[in-house]
């Protein structure tokens, strides 16, 4: 079949070649074409072979035609050029040939080569338009395909198009093109026109009646990419988008590895600006010690500690599966990294001694700690257990082996807390300021809000619910928090540690407190739905602990700034290490013994910030 197919080919370009040959005799010679004709015939077979060889040499016959790209047509383009240019040679010099009358003119093999290469070609790309055909056509006004609008006419927007229109069964109709670009207005790619600007998106996508919107700019930065997607979602269209730069690079840029578009894409953040050579003065060839290292804060940290070239890096957790995926990421990513993965728990004193040791450890970063606010309201108990007396165990092993830096993860909610979670950071952050004024260690605390995508975030969980069609629910309709990325926040706290003299609790910039009610619209209109009648939103109502707004900083803290813009220390406001570990013996004793409410009630006077939430909520009202 592959032979009959290549002799078919043959035989359709010999015959296009002589037509050729004998139009442009018809084009030159109209009044003597019967004796020009005459003078080709003698050299037909000649020419025929001439052209037949260099297609052959030129690969015309092994291509596929109907998949065919721009090389299989300048391979053409070249074959047909380099046979005219034989022919030529061939009737000029040939001593077959004994008289300038039985030559070929020179401007016959000129224009036939020209319409040999427009014939040949030109055929070829009919197998391709037969192609097209057949994918598009049946597609193209079906009503199970999503109508898609492309945001950038660059080399993403194009291998996408063409993705789209080669694999049917993904569904996805390329519809409108979208660009800033004043030159690629009116232009057209795969058929698809380039029809407007950002600012055309929300008309465009009613006009056209667009499903999806697909931003294809690997490169943009975070400001036109947060105006973008402010344009986008004032319409109806689920939104999605080319994950990086990477993707074009590596010509990975295909429908399966856009993603949907995140809250992290409208926070707009600016890439954060560090200063290596001050983290790698404490991180390089050092023994770093991570708890919770399976944990979000945890395993990012790992990830951005191990740029800093640690001689060590020991991961701790209780949790087996999260610390092993981690442990499993950074071996891949880094052969020839020195790493320890260990199990145990920050409130077995024995076993942190054990770790010490036998590691020489030098830095800590803790953020183990038990997070979620409701289930720390039901058992306050371990809340405490594990976050303030597994936080004290650290501490002690730390200025017993006099390690150089311990840094603590801490919470907004550590300020003016209304739960037991929250007062349990607080009365950690007391810890380390008191017993930083002891100890040759230098033991500071770093204070930020909730992490985008950390485990126990309300995104996935918002996510999860609109996916089963809702409600998202949202249990007021005032409630703020402060929002930042994972790495972001891992990256601020390495710096954090570089500024760290003792006792500071460093707190960083979290921009503009936002409102959860305005979160979960823009969520639901980024998935493509109409909050409140696609997906309804549901108040559930403030559960136990939970205030409606979160602070970064205690009126008696003060704020002063650093070298980062983004980082900010408090003064400490606690040193009295007797006093503490008088009121530390006196919890231990009550956690023994009393109910719930008595432990809550020690807690209130040890941290006296620590208020019921009913009376700031009500302060927050009446003021909002």
């Amino acid at each position: 079949m592959k032979k009959l197919k290549t002799f078919l080919l043959v035989v359709i370009d010999a015959f296009l070649v002589n037509m050729a040959y004998l139009l442009a005799i018809n084009i030159t010679f109209h009044d003597r074409f019967t004796e020009i004709a005459t003078i080709y015939a003698k050299n037909i077979i000649v020419v025929t072979i001439i052209y037949t060889i260099c297609f052959f040499l030129f690969k015309l016959y092994n291509s596929l035609w109907d998949l065919t790209g721009t090389d299989e047509f300048l391979l053409g383009a070249g074959g047909g050029i380099l046979s005219g240019s034989l022919v030529i040679l061939y009737t000029r010099f040939s001593p077959n040939i004994t008289s300038v009358g039985a030559t070929i003119p020179l401007n016959v093999c000129v224009i036939a080569t020209m319409m040999t290469c427009i014939f040949v070609l030109g055929y070829r790309i009919l197998f391709r338009v037969y192609r097209r055909y057949l994918l598009y056509a049946p597609y193209k006004y079906a009503k199970d395909q999503q109508r898609v609008m492309i945001v950038g006419a660059g080399s993403a927007g194009t291998m996408l198009i063409n993705e789209m229109l080669s694999k049917r069964n993904l569904k996805l109709n390329p519809i409108v093109l979208v660009d800033d670009d004043d030159y690629k207005q009116g232009k057209r790619i795969s058929g698809v026109k380039v029809e407007g600007k950002r600012r055309d998106i929300v008309r465009l996508a009613v006009e056209k009646e667009i499903d999806i919107i697909l931003i294809a700019i690997p490169s943009i930065d975070s400001k036109n990419k947060k105006e973008i997607l402010e344009i986008c979602k004032k319409t109806n269209c689920k939104i999605k988008i080319i994950p990086g730069i990477y993707e074009i690079i590596s010509g990975k840029a295909t429908v399966n590895r856009i993603k949907d578009v995140d809250l992290e894409d409208l926070l707009g953040r600016d890439p954060i600006v560090l200063d290596d050579e001050g983290i790698s003065s404490y991180l390089n060839n050092k023994v770093v010690l991570v708890t919770g290292a399976g944990g979000s804060i945890g395993s990012e940290l790992c990830r951005q500690i191990v740029k800093y070239g640690p001689k060590k890096l020991v991961l701790f957790d209780i949790y087996e599966n999260s610390v092993y995926d981690i442990q499993n990421e950074l071996r891949s990513h880094f052969t020839n990294l020195n790493m320890e993965v260990l199990i145990g728990s920050i409130r077995d004193k024995e076993r942190l001694e054990e770790v010490f040791k036998s590691n020489n450890i030098e830095v800590v970063f803790h953020a183990a700690a038990h997070k979620h606010v409701p289930l720390m309201e039901d058992s306050p108990k371990e809340a405490i257990k594990n976050n303030v007396f597994g936080t004290l165990n650290l501490v002690q092993t730390a200025n017993e082996h006099k390690i150089e830096r311990f840094v603590l993860i801490s919470t907004d909610k550590a300020v003016n807390p209304t739960n037991v979670m929250g007062a349990t950071k607080r009365l950690c952050e007391m810890i380390i300021q008191a017993y930083n004024t002891v100890s040759k260690t230098d033991f500071v605390a770093v204070r930020f809000g909730n992490v985008l995508g950390s485990n126990g975030s309300v995104i996935p969980l918002f996510k999860k619910q609109i996916q089963e069609g809702g409600p998202v629910t949202v249990t007021h309709k005032n409630i703020t928090r402060y929002f930042m990325l994972i790495p972001e926040a891992a990256q601020l706290v390495l710096q954090a540690g570089a500024y760290a003299k003792g006792g500071e609790i460093f707190v960083l910039d979290m921009g503009k407190p936002v409102r959860i009610y305005d979160l979960a619209k823009d969520l639901i209109k980024l998935s493509g739905f109409e909050p409140g009648e696609d997906i309804p939103i549901k108040i559930t109502g403030l559960r136990p602990g939970e205030k409606l707004y979160e602070e970064l900083l205690m009126s008696e803290e003060g704020l002063k700034a650093t070298k980062h813009k983004k980082i900010y220390i408090g003064r400490p406001t606690f040193e009295n290490i007797d006093s503490l570990n008088k009121k530390l013996k006196e919890l231990e004793e009550v956690l023994k013994e009393e109910s719930n409410e008595m432990v809550k009630l020690k807690m209130k006077q040890i941290v006296p910030t620590y208020r019921e939430p009913s009376e700031v909520n009500e302060v927050a009202l009446t003021e909002s």
